[in-house]
């Protein structure tokens, strides 16, 4: 039932009032003209008023060639209209005629003869201003030529949604004939698709008049049965011109091709922000272990549920290895593993730190082994041993759901590092050939800041075991002294530096009391160092005054590839209750004595070793028994937010206690004092005057 049955059944009044135009007639307003035998107007329309401006009681009983027809051309209307007459045979074309004002138009005429009952003959006569019936031919011939040669589908439905017209482009998109449209439904036509959905929206449109834009619609036709298309369809309502609903018509592009245009643009734009993101996350610091879990943070959720990186462990430890042969397990090293609320796949995972042996049949081995990705786009249960370090945890790979399973290797620079292991539990979704992409150039790019990281790493711990191996021990007491000292390196990303501290016995139960600091990090830093050292301590011996002893170190530093070094050399003289001291551009030691403040002594600052040309000072301060002496490099007091006076300042008042335990005092200050966000190493000397026995 149409909606305007509909409302009849519904008891529903129609709708009266004045009549407007309703057909095509009236669009051309065309007149109605009837002439008698003789040629008088015995009919005349209110439209032949409106064409030819006579009232009625103007033109009835005229002639209506003298009326309408110029003089020039009454002959001719004559002979039209005797043939016509004479003939029966009707006759159409343009002809001039005069308008009551006296302009001539154009009027396209067709006529005809009549019989009535009585036998009496009569010509009709149909007439429209030529201009408004060229106008509609165009018009029509115009509509007529978008529909058939048009790309987009058309259909015209009733409203009983069956199929009044089709296009060819709607012939071809579905692959029926237009013909076997014609008072079929949707769903008989085209079986394969959503038919309830399309109706929907369709009845929809014929209720509310509110057209439906862009919906879409998806399916196979007989077109192409094997394929699946995406379509959008625009629905809109058609009505007459009295508002009589007479269906819809329906417009149709296929998008499919557009759509996965669409679907690859947008993956590549999230494999670029996501390259993007690993850009900015990766390798934010030289720590090895940080920058695995940078990647796995990255690669869960966006593109696996569960993530581990695992390299093999002669990377890691620097040993020399070759390439695995198909028979030889992998030693693999987890160093980390992010999974999204999968526990058991957490679980299933080695932990990070742990070194697992993976049989020559794992995929991880034959991932690391031939350099290339390994995908199980569907994982069956056979798989899963491949998959899992131990029987057990494939058990728990099981029970947390992985269906999709894949593994890229870690190459930087030639060499075959490790691999990315990812897998999906949550995520429906295979990993596809987009996903393996994403994941190689994840790959690729932190392999670069891993190898930087670990590379890094194993020269940081061969410049630390130097250093170490450079610093000396010494004795707990020692001259009249008591003495204790830290050295703290650098963050594990932060490269070792020059920092060092001496106790050197002296003839005659002096001490000579050293620390210094070579500007630079590094293996070439901790090597410059313990050549002062060693200069150091033999100058120490020939018993020289602070001052000229740094002169010499000055000289030595200059000669040692441009390096620059400050320090602070002092010697206690017990006998004396004296220290004696010289600075080359290093921070001031701080002294405590009991009773009272702490406070930075005021010496020469003195130019850096290594400068040249410039003459040193020697200080000699008062040092009796309790009185403490504390030496330190600039890594323990500068950061990058606050100023060295407030720093120093904390320094002073940490050291509020004289009573204090040397070592616990030691503990105090690198606690309180070595900011995070200092990138540098620590040297600390403190020494107690003790009383002579």
């Amino acid at each position: 039932m149409s909606p305007a049955e509909a409302s009849a059944a519904e008891g529903e009044e129609p709708v009266r009032g004045p009549v407007r135009p309703g057909g095509l007639l009236d669009v051309l307003g065309m007149a109605s003209v009837v002439l008698d035998a003789k040629g008088r107007i015995v009919l005349w329309s209110p439209q032949a008023e409106e064409l030819f401006g006579y009232p009625a009681h103007e033109a009835l009983g005229q002639y209506a060639a003298r009326l309408m027809v110029d003089e020039r051309h009454i002959e001719l209307v004559g002979k039209l209209f005797s043939d016509v007459m004479r003939t029966g045979q009707s006759w159409a074309g343009g002809f001039p005629i005069r308008h009551k004002d006296g302009t001539t138009h154009v009027v396209e005429f067709r006529n005809m003869r009549l019989m009535d009952d009585n036998g009496d003959v009569f010509a009709l006569g149909l007439a429209a201003d030529q201009s408004t019936v060229r106008r509609l031919e165009q018009d029509v011939a115009l509509s007529e030529r978008i529909v058939k040669q048009s790309p987009i589908g058309l259909a015209v439905l009733d409203t009983d949604l069956r199929f009044v017209s089709v296009n060819p482009a709607m012939e071809r998109m579905n692959g029926v004939p237009a013909a076997e449209h014609v008072g079929r439904t949707i769903r008989e036509v085209l079986p394969s698709l959503d038919a309830d959905t399309l109706e929907s929206a369709y009845l929809r449109v014929l209720r509310t008049g509110e057209p439906v834009i862009d919906e879409s619609a998806v399916g196979r036709t007989p077109a192409d049965p094997d394929e699946e298309h995406i379509w959008s369809v625009s629905v809109y309502r058609l009505e007459d011109a009295l508002t009589n609903v007479l269906g819809v018509a329906a417009s149709v592009v296929d998008i499919t091709e557009a759509f996965r245009a669409g679907v690859e643009a947008e993956n590549a734009r999230r494999r670029l922000a996501v390259i993007a993101d690993a850009s900015a996350r990766i390798g934010t610091t030289l720590d090895l272990d940080r920058t695995a879990r940078e990647l796995a943070d990255v690669a869960v959720p966006e593109l696996a549920d569960v993530a581990s990186v695992e390299l093999l462990d002669a990377v890691v430890e620097a040993r020399p290895h070759s390439t695995l042969g198909p028979a030889e397990p992998a030693l693999i090293r987890a160093l980390a593993v992010r999974a999204e609320q999968e526990a058991d796949a957490v679980q299933a995972a080695d932990t990070p730190g742990t070194v697992a042996r993976y049989a020559p049949d794992r995929l991880i081995t034959e991932c690391v082994r031939t350099g290339e990705a390994v995908v199980v786009r569907q994982v069956k249960d056979e798989d899963l041993p491949r998959i899992a370090a131990s029987p057990e945890a494939a058990v728990l790979l099981g029970r947390a759901g992985v269906h999709s399973y894949l593994a890229v290797p870690l190459i930087a620079r030639g060499e075959v590092l490790g691999a990315l292991d990812l897998k999906r539990t949550r995520n429906p979704a295979s990993f596809d050939d987009d996903d393996l992409l994403l994941a190689r150039e994840l790959a690729a790019r932190a392999a670069v800041q891993i190898d930087n990281a670990r590379w890094y790493q194993n020269a940081r711990t061969t410049a630390l075991t130097l250093q170490r191996s450079l610093l000396p021990t010494h004795p707990r007491v020692t001259n009249g002294l008591e003495v204790a000292s830290r050295y703290q390196p650098a963050g594990e990303t932060v490269e070792v530096g020059g920092d060092w501290f001496d106790v050197i016995p002296l003839e005659g139960g002096r001490t000579a009391l050293v620390v210094g600091d070579v500007m630079g990090s590094g293996i070439n830093a901790a090597a410059t160092m313990g050549r002062l050292r060693t200069a150091t301590t033999t100058l120490t011996s020939l018993g020289l005054d602070p001052a000229v002893l740094l002169e010499h170190l000055d000289k030595t530093t200059s000669g040692l590839d441009h390096s620059i070094a400050t320090c602070v050399y002092a010697v206690h003289d017990p006998q004396l209750r004296q220290c004696r001291i010289a600075n080359a551009g290093h921070l001031p030691p701080a002294r405590v004595r009991p009773g009272r403040p702490p406070e930075l002594l005021d010496l020469p600052t003195g130019v850096p070793l290594g400068v040249g040309g410039v003459p040193f000072a020697t200080t000699t301060v008062d040092f009796e028994p309790g009185d403490e002496l504390v030496f330190y490099t600039d890594g323990l007091v500068e950061t990058r937010s606050h100023s060295l006076d407030e720093r120093l300042d904390a320094l002073l008042a940490l050291l509020d206690d004289p009573g204090r335990p040397l070592e616990e005092a030691c503990d105090l200050l690198l606690r309180e004092l070595h900011h995070p966000d200092n990138h540098d190493d620590v040297a600390l000397l403190i020494a107690r005057a003790l009383e002579l026995p």
